[in-house]
């Protein structure tokens, strides 16, 4: 039986609840979240539970070692969380190109950088949580311990990824992910039982500790000593120095709406600067070539200038205010025409992660996601743990004039965001589309499809994307229409039709209504995802 082949459309409907709602990727997390709920937890211990659960039951996109956002709703106030871990402290342009790089690699253990995730549990777990850590980490815990069979999306990619590593992944710093990952001497297979002691062993003492045995204790020493014996930039010094930050979250009006995203290192400004530049443009139409030709057009120009300028905030030639000025907008707007753009960074003035969502019904709510960055990240696991380290580095430039440098301490570039949705002041809930640069691509296309074209939840998620890949290359997904594939094609785009909606981002939405407190759910239909309700 062909658990992927599937021939007939299907549909999928809003969900609605009042008690309690999560919206993941995977339905055994969503299930965690919803059963921390019901013993006593709120939206921000669900959101815990669920992300911890995702490591379990999700590996291929996110683990332990990898970086986490957090947007969150409590008593009418959005709060934010960066999670992101800097680069290593000892860790250089220099040391890189010594090491035969000209460019920062994607594996191994360079671009490692320190992991964000288990101390964003622990920062929510203290500041707005109802159970303690160690609660919340109980059903990913079981899942690990006890094993779960693989759902469809989930072991397609972890087949791709063993069908990749076991040629390039050699050298003994890769070992412990084939012991992780592939126990028998190869990838588990869709309805097969896998699971991981070793992790679940990891969770016990993160929960037990509050996190600081993974940044100050047992679990910093092991990571420690295996970065050692394999000559790796990682140490203990690193991780003993990171503290999650609190953030201010940045915003723009869309058509009477507010749209929140966490401020640089991460891309979530992009969006912002999308939605700015073509709400300066023609009223949208629906389904029209003129419409989607302007959306791609403005988030060209957005994501030139998002990757051309944004770092750490002090590291950036222009600031985020300006980013988000109306003037920029405007100035970038004007240079939109008739046909596609090849686009160049704007002129400076002068002088690929799981995503989820959860609410509860005492108005409480959390955008949240955590990313090993690419697939299972770095392709390095220390042995016995289930913790794969990320690579997040990867995106760091060696060129010492770029702004995204490396150095020493410093945050990279961050793709991934959680974005919130707000209306006169008050929640409409949260949202994000999870998938490297396509993130802020969907962040852009679920907001225009759910203000300009009132469409529910879970058709804002299920309607077509388009994905800017590079100049004037445009990808569509199969199901994408043809005639305005075509339209867009006499425009000067470069259309491409992907045989599958894998690159096109995973969804999650949660909508309340703030009259009556009801939750009203959309999940991808890309990818196994589930809304979990109470």
């Amino acid at each position: 039986m062909d658990y992927l082949h599937n021939p007939f459309a299907a549909q999928r409907q809003t969900v609605f609840s009042k008690k309690g709602m999560v919206a993941t990727s995977q339905p055994l997390a969503a299930q965690a979240g919803i059963e921390i709920m019901q013993n006593g937890g709120n939206a921000i211990d669900a959101a815990i539970a669920t992300a911890a659960a995702l490591t379990v039951v999700e590996p291929t996109s996110n683990g332990i070692g990898g970086d986490a956002f957090a947007l969150v709703w409590v008593k009418d106030k959005l709060h934010g969380l960066n999670s992101s871990g800097p680069a290593p402290k000892s860790i250089s342009p220099e040391a890189v190109k010594a090491l035969g790089f000209e460019k920062m690699p994607t594996h191994g253990l360079v671009p490692v950088t320190v992991p964000g995730v288990p101390a964003a549990w622990a920062e929510l777990s203290k500041k707005f949580g109802k159970l303690s850590l160690a609660e919340a980490l109980k059903p990913a815990i079981r899942y690990a311990e006890e094993g779960y069979p693989l759902t469809p999306i989930l072991g397609k990619y972890w087949q791709a990824a063993y069908a990749k590593y076991k040629d390039s992944f050699t050298s003994k710093e890769y070992q412990g992910w084939f012991d992780t990952f592939a126990p028998n001497g190869r990838a588990p297979e869709i309805g097969e039982m896998w699971s991981s002691p070793g992790h679940a062993k990891t969770l016990i003492e993160i929960g037990q500790t509050d996190a600081r045995s993974f940044y100050k204790g047992a679990i910093a020493e092991k990571i420690d000593r295996f970065m050692k014996k394999h000559e790796g930039f990682l140490a203990k010094e690193d991780l003993q120095a990171f503290e999650p930050q609190w953030v201010e979250p940045v915003s723009t009006d869309y058509r009477g709406y507010k749209v929140w995203e966490i401020p640089p290192n991460g891309q979530g400004m992009v969006a912002l600067m999308a939605l700015n530049i073509f709400k300066k443009l023609d009223q949208p139409k629906w389904q029209s070539a003129e419409t989607y030709h302007e959306q791609i057009e403005a988030m060209k120009l957005a994501f030139t200038d998002g990757k051309a300028f944004i770092t750490e905030p002090e590291n950036m030639p222009v600031s985020t205010e300006h980013l988000l000025s109306e003037e920029y907008a405007a100035s970038r707007a004007k240079t939109i025409g008739e046909n596609a753009s090849d686009p160049k960074p704007y002129e400076l003035p002068k002088g690929g992660t799981v995503y989820l969502s959860a609410a509860d019904e005492e108005g409480n709510m959390i955008s949240y996601i955590q990313s090993n960055y690419m697939g299972f990240g770095s392709g390095i696991v220390i042995p016995g743990t289930g913790i794969g380290l990320q690579n997040r580095g990867a995106d760091f430039s060696l060129d010492p004039e770029h702004p995204n440098v490396l150095a020493g301490g410093k945050r990279t570039f961050h793709t991934i965001i959680p974005g919130f949705l707000t209306k006169d002041d008050k929640a409409v809930g949260p949202f994000g589309v999870m998938g490297g640069y396509m993130q802020p691509q969907g962040h852009f296309q679920v907001v225009t499809n759910t203000i300009d074209y009132l469409m529910n939840p879970q058709a804002a998620l299920d309607a077509p994307r388009w994905q800017w890949i590079e100049g004037k290359t445009i990808l569509v997904e199969p199901n994408f229409p043809n005639y305005l594939a075509q339209a867009l094609s006499r425009k000067g785009h470069h259309i491409q039709v992907a045989t599958d909606g894998g690159s096109f981002g995973r969804g999650q939405i949660i909508w309340r209504d703030s009259e009556t407190g009801v939750l009203a759910g959309g999940t991808e239909s890309r990818t196994d995802g589930a809304v979990a309700v109470w």
